[in-house]
């Protein structure tokens, strides 16, 4: 698969499109605004990576106004949060076959810039 799940209006996000030329090697592209992730594609997600917690922000505004940040979150209730509310999923995220690129650490897309010249 070669789908990317960002947010349109994230100036981070289009640039690291841009930057990796997804759109041109025919990336699907999934503004999570819109469409958010897939319960069957959070899950896979989750087999891969290891956890929720990893593919949840915690940068989101929500996160505070919420209280989520004085909870102490279960892994049911990342997933459910991730499933209920688009800006919980970490972005970009970038789906390379089997691989999985989360987040927009430099590392995370030089990573999937190598990937991406296998």
């Amino acid at each position: 698969m070669h789908k990317i799940h960002h947010l349109s209006t994230c100036d981070t996000c289009q640039r690291i499109i841009k930057e990796l030329e997804l759109k041109e090697k025919g990336f699907e592209m999934q503004d999570i605004k819109a469409e958010n992730i897939s319960v069957k594609e959070l899950d896979a997600a989750k087999e891969r990576i290891g956890s929720y917690e990893a593919l949840f922000s915690k940068r989101a505004q929500k996160f505070r106004s919420m209280g989520l940040n004085e909870m102490n979150l279960t892994e049911a209730d990342y997933r459910k949060y991730i499933l209920e509310e688009y800006t919980f999923l970490k972005r970009p995220f970038i789906w390379i076959g089997d691989e999985i690129f989360v987040g927009n650490a430099q590392k995370t897309i030089e990573a999937a810039k190598a990937a991406l010249n296998e």
